[in-house]
């Protein structure tokens, strides 16, 4: 970044490299946020650089983006213009490897029925808009649908325009191989081939468990694989890098070390028949299942490929990081991710220290095999201070002093500095954002989203002082007459809010239920009045802020339809996910959501 004739000049090796130093100017000499809105304060006369200009270099060759759930629980309802917006968001932030998954069905599809398979076939197979990337993991089939060849034709038109500006701005997308999930028809069509069902993924009936696997020694795996790669290089071409997950949430068939070998083998072979200058890139969330996963096993599997022809991403690295104990992987090229979001849910948590230090001791480790940074939440639009803080060690070379990021953050956010807003986010990095003993976002037992029950009690996880996150609350609203016509500001007023009313919810549920256990009736019925009465707060509170509504959601899913009865599927996939997600609510309240629509009806 250099002065120019009273003008800043960005030079850079790519589109992403040139953004990210734009984002860097932005943020560093004006003040600038981004994703629940914008805080610019730009002035007409432009801060100047030093004389030698300014050099920012990343220290990885990899910027990593996406979970394979983001797709489903974020990206669901997308159009081109939201798909605009995020891929100018991950220019700015330097990510340069992200998943492109989008369409993929409709690339399936022909190579199914140039097998002879029919669109029905397809339909009790792919899972519905809201569902898909499950569907692609194999860990059901068909439920959410059935899919609509509208759909299908247009997330490959979309997919058509993600890659081009992916690839404008100098990404490498990362392209979908074949894992060895197929529909239950190829039976029908090759009754001898070697075909078996996964096991039941939590609790599905079995009308949509069970995935049908085909053998990996099977030369139909080969045939159907290869197939695939070539019809998506026939349809917008490749970028040599292929995410292939077989055993996600899965249990091979075998624990052996050979098998698992072989298994891994066959698939690069496949990958690289399709494409010779292939690399394969696996999420390493399957090695969480350390009962199966030992170090036996996962060595046999990540030394099936030549070293360097696979990448890894350490899926959970804030938290439960995998290379510490696997010699880095055992030589394999990896990725240190943060993952940070469960099913986009929505409360106020942060692992700030963790990934303060982490990338750096991953980086430093003896003869480690670092490659890049990820960010891998499975859903968005939550804790944006996490990502922005995340996302600077893309280029910072040591971890930074964290009160004073803060403090600077909160003058870049809001667009002027404020002792008490400051105070309050130092609370909020205390409390919320300080969570150091491996809690995970996981809101399986937040009170005002989970089905009511007092037997078997809820039993939700706290990690700091409530009264911190209370100090904070009151700073905020303390300021809010200065911030009155700033967005960002009101977005987090609500924010704070919502998770303080979230935290009080709990002190009425515990009276409540030691009340029943008691049978006391009377104190029952005032700490259960207490808590419908705090429901109504919540609903009134999101129902302020535009990024809080049930609406947009459903609106956003109904806009794709072409006909009333693919109209009312898109709204039941939309409602579905957020709510029972399942027939019979298999996962139920995984993805919920604290926006007004949901909470008081």
């Amino acid at each position: 970044l250099v002065n120019e004739n009273g003008t800043i000049t960005i030079g850079g090796s790519t589109g992403v490299a040139v953004a990210m130093g734009l984002y860097y100017y932005l943020t560093n000499y004006c003040t600038v946020n981004n994703w629940a809105g914008q805080q610019l304060d730009i002035p007409k006369e432009l801060p100047k650089l030093p004389k030698s200009g300014v050099t920012v270099s990343a220290n990885d060759r990899f910027r990593y983006y996406q979970n394979v759930c983001t797709v489903s629980y974020s990206f669901v309802w997308y159009k081109w213009e939201d798909w605009e917006k995020q891929l100018d968001w991950m220019a700015l932030h330097g990510l340069n490897l992200p998943l492109a998954f989008t369409g993929q069905e409709a690339i399936f599809q022909r190579v199914y029925m140039k097998m002879g398979m029919t669109m029905k076939d397809m339909q009790t197979h792919f899972g519905g808009p809201a569902f898909q990337a499950w569907s692609r993991m194999g860990n059901m089939r068909g439920w959410g649908g059935p899919i609509t060849q509208t759909w299908l034709n247009d997330q490959l038109i979309l997919q058509h325009k993600i890659l081009d500006r992916m690839r404008a701005l100098g990404m490498i997308p990362v392209l979908p191989g074949f894992a060895g999930h197929v529909p239950e028809a190829l039976s029908r069509i090759h009754p001898k081939a070697n075909i078996s069902q996964l096991g039941d993924w939590a609790g599905f009936s079995k009308k949509f468990c069970c995935t049908y696997l085909l053998d990996f020694g099977d030369p139909l795996f080969k045939e159907i694989g290869v197939s695939f790669i070539k019809e998506m290089e026939y349809e917008f071409g490749v970028d040599h890098i292929y995410n292939v997950d077989s055993f996600n949430e899965m249990k091979p068939k075998s624990g052996s070390a050979e098998y698992l070998q072989e298994v891994g083998s066959i698939i690069f072979d496949v990958l690289q028949t399709g494409d010779p200058d292939a690399i394969w890139l696996m999420q390493g969330w399957l090695f969480q299942d350390k009962q199966f996963w030992q170090q036996a096993q996962i060595k046999a599997m990540l030394t099936s490929v030549p070293e360097g022809k696979m990448i890894v991403l350490d899926l959970f690295s804030e938290v439960s990081p995998i290379y510490t104990y696997t010699e880095s992987y055992y030589g394999q090229p990896y990725i240190w991710c943060m993952l940070h979001d469960f099913g986009g849910t929505m409360e106020l948590y942060g692992a700030l220290d963790s990934i303060n230090t982490g990338p750096f001791e991953g980086r430093n480790m003896t003869n480690s095999t670092m490659v890049g940074l990820g960010l891998t939440p499975e859903g968005i639009y939550q804790n944006e201070v996490i990502y922005e803080f995340f996302m600077e060690n893309v280029w910072r070379k040591q971890p930074r002093d964290i009160t004073k990021w803060i403090a600077d953050f909160t003058r870049k956010r809001y667009g002027k500095y404020n002792k008490f807003v400051d105070l309050a986010w130092q609370y909020l990095k205390k409390s919320v954002y300080n969570s150091t003993a491996g809690h995970e976002d996981f809101s399986t037992d937040v009170i005002v989203t989970r089905r009511p029950r007092y037997r078997n009690r809820l039993r939700p996880q706290v990690w700091f002082d409530p009264e911190d996150l209370y100090a904070a609350w009151d700073l905020l609203i303390l300021s809010a007459d200065q911030y009155k016509n700033n967005s960002l500001y009101q977005y987090d007023l609500v924010d704070v809010t919502r998770n303080s009313l979230q935290i009080i919810s709990i002190e009425y549920y515990n009276k409540m239920i030691a009340s029943v256990m008691i049978n006391k009736t009377e104190d029952f019925l005032i700490n259960s009045r207490m808590l419908l009465e705090l429901l109504n707060d919540m609903e009134t509170l999101l129902a302020s802020d535009s990024h809080f509504l049930l609406g947009k959601w459903i609106a956003a899913a109904k806009s794709w339809a072409t006909d009333i009865s693919e109209s009312f599927n898109l709204e039941f996939n939309a409602r579905n996910q957020i709510t029972l997600w399942g027939p019979r609510g298999e996962i139920l309240d995984y993805a919920c959501k604290q926006w007004s629509g949901l909470l008081k009806g």
